[in-house]
């Protein structure tokens, strides 16, 4: 029998609902007391989450932020679907079952330090999990920078940033508060004109930064990004034109999320060639060359 070495590190517990935050866009913001996913999760890993006691079928949402001590989860999602929807009703003090955390996170190297964190909208809570992640770490000299692109409004209240970004293009300046209160810089992009951010897709803007970078500053850089496929597979190409590593976290459509189903299994490029990977427990984050193909 092979080995599964996600056995014995995913919990189910009843889940307190703490708070729930709305946003703009039908977009939300929820915290769980889960005590146990709180204290195994790692940036890039996900709950399945129960939306409703009436509703049979869990929703994988990634997790944004964890507090082990306090024992909560944060989570941000959009409504989509009648799950989703009844997710969004529920009320301070309902119980919700929680499965989590599972699947393989990003791992950054100590020798890259400047890591560069890509999210697109429902993308942006793993990348906010990975900066703050970060941001606790003493092994290296870490230099997190947040880029983050939404053509609907943002689920936080952009500011202008006070953090001096070198070689960032001139008048943008939106960034995301709490990251902005971490001393982690972020930038925004939007094709939507909001007031600050970078003018085009949030790839665009990461091209922008990365030209200006010599040789020897990007021999440090590592890319990170969560977000659509085709977000995902311009990051992959920049990657490839820079010369650098890059992780990417997948979505897909999920039934068990434990790898029982198969449902998620996408094509990967291994050792021994080509084979089916399961999102949910051999990802989500796989290297970007070894999942998507070359951009044209």
């Amino acid at each position: 029998m092979s080995e599964r070495p996600h056995r014995g590190t995913i919990f189910v517990e009843d889940a307190e609902l703490l708070s729930q935050q709305e946003f703009p866009g039908q977009q939300f913001v929820v915290r769980l007391r889960a005590a146990q996913c709180a204290a195994a999760a790692t940036p890039g890993s996900f709950a399945h989450l129960s939306c409703d006691p009436l509703l049979p079928m869990r929703r994988p949402l990634s997790i944004m932020r964890t507090d082990p001590a306090a024992g909560w989860i944060e989570i941000l999602y959009k409504i989509v679907g009648p799950g989703l929807s009844a997710l969004s009703k529920q009320p301070t003090g309902a119980t919700l079952s929680v499965m989590g955390p599972i699947g393989k996170g990003f791992t950054p190297s100590t020798s890259r330090p400047r890591t560069l964190l890509i999210g697109g909208g429902v993308g942006i809570p793993p990348m906010i999990f990975l900066a703050e992640s970060l941001k606790g770490r003493r092994d290296a000299d870490w230099q997190p920078l947040v880029l983050m692109g939404s053509e609907i409004p943002f689920p936080f209240r952009a500011r202008p940033s006070t953090i001096l970004v070198p070689a960032m293009p001139d008048g943008v300046i939106a960034c995301m508060p709490l990251l902005e209160d971490w001393g982690v810089p972020s930038r925004l992009a939007s094709l939507a004109g909001f007031p600050g951010c970078f003018e085009g897709y949030v790839t665009d803007l990461a091209d922008a930064w990365l030209s200006t970078l010599d040789a020897k500053a990007l021999a440090e850089v590592e890319i990170f990004a969560c977000g659509p496929t085709p977000m995902l597979m311009a990051t992959a190409k920049l990657a490839r034109r820079y010369g650098v590593p890059c992780q990417v976290s997948l979505e897909e459509f999920m039934a068990c999320a434990v790898g029982g189903c198969a449902g998620c299994a996408v094509p990967v490029i291994t050792d021994s060639g080509l084979a089916m990977k399961r999102v949910c427990v051999d990802g989500p984050v796989v290297d970007a060359n070894a999942v998507l193909p070359p951009a044209a």
